[in-house]
């Protein structure tokens, strides 16, 4: 206070400090490694030694003024060592509070104009105390501290001025940059040290804090160490005693097993701690249980265990042939996946979905991949399943917790590469207890299942080797994002040959099995095979056709265990007597040519379907009625085929005001099927094409495709399975859209011999092919209604001029549905038995088809 003040000049070298505030008197080492910097400190040297110190803002290399306080120190350069790198060691004393009045140079480095701060100062009995105050909390902070030596309080005690010990403190505490520059920038000394005295509480606070903690943690360890060798002791008494007792037996088998397991650090790290809960834990308590359970898990599970796979790719290729017949893509795949494996150890274990009707053997094909790797098979159902914890597992906490069925399955496998089948993963359902099928999003992820976590274990397991295979029946149901992460493989159904091998190969083999026969006893031609085929069974897969191949099966055992016969050989003429009548026919071969009635093909989850659709023109106002139980998207198609029909009506001879004056109704049977898409667009506008201008349709034409206001035809999916289905019920041509013509090679080739395909652009082409040519149809499609017609001269009379407005062949087909609805009678008489009819055989439809 009493010093005289130092000589700074008015323009001063600006040296910005990272994270450092200089205090006036305070000697701080500086580390100088920019290359501006370093010139800056020669220029000091070579000058008055005086640098303006003055913290930096933000962390950057070069702060711009902007970012550097106005207030600093001015300090001077007691001491510099150059270092081999260029770099320099220094070390500066405080001298002047200072403040920046303007920054007059930038390069190459800052230079300022600056005026010194005057501190305030008003001695007295209050600032003494506050001064005495914050050196007793200094003292009681370095007792704390383990980063402060004795000295410094000793050094502080001898510091008399206000203003130079709360700058000493200020510059030896632990508290951030912020909070020292506020110190340095409190003029007033009274207002300063009752900051200090702030920050030293907090600081104290902390301290205090941390040394309770740490010496708890030291108790607890010097416990743990005691009951360590107390149990160490103990164990070595028992032993020499030859007193081992149950409990100290388990735990030492659980020990055995995590070090045999090699299970990894973080599952051996939680495996430890459960197990020490356990050795400390009474066997009554309620949670013993839950801890032994959880240790059993734990153990039991194939960490490092693993198949080595089979890679001999002749042989893997002998047993998927033993096993299956055709299905060459799903053999080829698996193939691959071999060849791959044979020059990469470490492959990810690829994720497949096969896709197909029910029957074809997607379950039995995993278990055959299975047997060609020589890896265990796994396989779980996941249809019906809606719990989220039926795949990841529940919590400890619960009673009765177990792990996911995915971990249960890895642990009964006893390996952790086995082929993983998760059956119908179409079939999951979602409720308030989650949706399992976000849950197989981790486990069906190449990138994620490598650390899979179930609820219960709590640790990760990896299950990146195992090759997961998931079945479904269509993939439409599946989550998109789950699909995404699966490489789908499509089975389509069985053809008639293809049946007949597989029967010939496996399925009667099999039977004969199960039911004791031997080949002497029975003999199954290939004919009679064909017949059950086509006459007894309907499907795409061969479940239903080895169903009826064990009642054949049956009954010859029954009659070789009675006596009656040694042996029996079943002919086509035979199946009568042992399976019934036919329950099948050939549809279209055994339908003849109708007016309204075209032959339509649909694709199912069991397969390819023939439908049929019909259409019937009657009076009424012009409105599209439709029925069949058809979707949305259907209906949509029937409306686009009945717009374009009435776009070019006139162009087959059709009165303008037809449309007007009669309604239009299409019907699909079997009602009580839902039935859905667009690809029956081009059947509805035959049927409706056919019954407006009354030319019948040829059955043996099925086709498929939808279509557009503009009647062109778009293509459509499912192709395999529509032509197959087309090939069964006796069709000769299969119009498609020309777009699908390139799938056509996917078809048997016996198949394409048997067909003829005709790809169409536009519906015309269809019609054209589809439509006996005009006079040829034979007249209206039923007999009742023309007979009715015959006995209603008057109505005959009232619409003969209606007649002659129609120009060309429309006359016969068009007159006398109008000339119905012309005659007031005969409409009041039309009108009840149209509605009526209609739904009276919709309604026998139906019931013919739930029987």
């Amino acid at each position: 206070m009493g010093m005289t003040e130092p000589y700074i000049p008015d323009i001063l070298p600006v040296l910005p400090l990272k994270d450092t505030v200089i205090y006036p008197h305070i000697i701080v080492p500086l580390l100088i490694t920019r290359e501006e910097y370093v010139k800056l400190i020669d220029d000091a040297l070579t000058a008055d030694r005086l640098v303006a110190a003055m913290a930096s803002r933000e962390e950057v290399e070069t702060p711009e003024p902007e970012q550097i306080y106005d207030i600093g120190t001015a300090a001077a350069i007691i001491r510099m060592l150059k270092l081999p790198d260029g770099s320099m060691q220094l070390f500066v004393q405080g001298v002047q509070r200072i403040r920046v009045v303007e920054y007059v140079e930038t390069q190459p480095y800052l230079k300022a104009r600056v005026e010194k701060v005057q501190e305030i100062v008003e001695e007295s009995v209050e600032l003494e105390g506050i001064a005495r105050n914050v050196l007793t909390q200094f003292k009681k902070m370095v007792s704390l501290a383990p980063y402060l030596p004795n000295e410094i309080f000793i050094a502080a005690m001898n510091i008399g001025e206000p203003n130079n010990l709360a700058d000493f403190i200020a510059s030896n505490i632990n508290i951030d940059l912020q909070e020292k520059q506020e110190l340095l920038e409190a003029l007033d000394v009274k207002d300063r040290l009752e900051k200090l005295t702030v920050f030293l509480n907090k600081e104290i606070e902390i301290l205090e804090i941390g040394s309770r903690i740490q010496s708890e943690v030291q108790t607890e360890m010097s416990k743990s160490q005691r009951e360590y060798f107390l149990r160490e002791q103990l164990k070595a008494i028992q032993k020499e005693l030859g007193e081992v007792d149950e409990r100290t037996l388990e735990i030492n088998e659980f020990r055995e097993k995590m070090d045999e397991s090699g299970m990894p650090e973080a599952a051996r790290k939680e495996a430890e701690r459960e197990l020490d809960r356990l050795a400390k834990m009474p066997v009554a308590a309620a949670e013993y249980t839950v801890a032994r359970t959880y240790l059993e898990w734990l153990t039991s599970l194939p960490w490092n265990l693993s198949t080595e796979d089979n890679l001999d790719i002749k042989r893997a290729r002998q047993v998927l042939d033993e096993d299956h017949y055709d299905l060459e893509k799903v053999k080829d795949r698996i193939i691959e996946y071999l060849a791959v494996r044979k020059l990469k150890a470490d492959m990810k274990g690829p994720i497949l979905c096969f896709v197909g009707p029910p029957g074809v053997g997607k379950t039995s094909l995993g278990q055959s991949i299975a047997r060609a790797l020589g890896r265990k098979f796994v396989r779980i159902s996941l249809g019906g399943m809606h719990d989220e914890a039926e795949i990841r597992g529940h919590r400890r906490t619960y009673i009765g917790a177990l792990p996911g069925r995915i971990i249960r399955g890895i642990q009964r496998a006893g390996s952790n590469n086995p082929v993983f089948m998760l059956d119908e993963v179409d079939k999951i359902g979602a409720d308030f207890r989650g949706d399992p099928a976000s849950a197989l999003l981790e486990v069906l992820d190449p990138e994620q299942n490598h650390s899979f976590s179930d609820h219960y274990l709590d640790v990760d397991f990896d299950l990146s080797k195992v090759m997961f295979i998931t079945t479904a029946n269509t993939p439409v149901p599946i989550h998109p994002a789950l699909l995404d992460r699966m490489e789908v493989l499509e089975l389509p159904g069985y053809t008639e040959v293809e049946k007949v091998h597989i029967a010939i190969d496996h399925l009667l083999p099999r039977q004969y099995e199960f039911h004791g026969l031997k080949k002497s006893q029975i003999n199954i031609t290939e004919e009679a095979l064909r017949a059950i085929i086509r006459n007894y069974t309907r499907e795409a897969g061969v479940r239903n056709l080895e169903r009826e191949i064990a009642t054949v099966c049956r009954k010859v055992a029954k009659d070789i265990a009675a006596g009656k016969r040694k042996s029996r050989k079943i002919g086509e003429k035979d199946l009568h007597e042992l399976l019934g009548p036919s329950r099948f026919r050939f549809e279209v071969l055994e339908e003849e040519d109708e007016i309204g009635v075209a032959t339509g093909l649909a694709w199912t989850e069991s397969g390819g379907d023939v439908l049929f659709v019909e259409s019937q023109v009657m009076p009424g106002e012009g409105d599209l009625i439709l029925t069949g139980k058809l979707g949305d998207v259907m209906q949509e198609s029937a409306k686009a085929a009945l717009t374009y029909c009435r776009s070019v009506a006139e162009n087959y001879g059709v009165a303008s005001d037809f449309f007007k004056n009669n309604d239009m109704h299409v019907h699909v049977p079997a009602g009580a099927i839902p039935k859905d898409g667009p690809s029956a667009g081009v059947t509805m506008a035959t049927a409706l094409m056919s019954s407006i201008t009354q030319r019948k349709v040829r059955k043996n034409v099925g086709m498929t495709g939808e279509i557009t206001l503009r009647g062109k035809v778009l293509p459509i999916g499912g192709l395999k399975e529509k032509v197959l289905a087309a090939h069964r019920a006796g069709v000769k041509k299969v119009i498609i859209p020309e777009e699908n013509q390139k799938y056509l090679e996917e078809i048997p080739a016996f198949i394409r011999k048997d067909l003829r395909f005709i790809p169409v652009k536009h519906i015309e082409e269809v019609l054209k092919i589809a439509l006996y040519p005009d006079g040829k149809s034979g007249g209206v499609r039923t007999a009742k209604p023309a007979a009715a017609a015959k006995k209603r001269p008057a109505a005959k009379k009232a619409a003969k001029p209606a007649a002659k407005k129609r120009p060309g062949p429309a006359r016969k087909g068009a007159a006398k549905p109008s000339a119905a609805g012309a005659s007031k009678p005969g409409a009041k008489k039309s009108t009840p038995v149209r509605k009526a009819g209609s739904k009276g055989a919709a309604k026998k439809r139906g019931a013919a088809k739930k029987t």
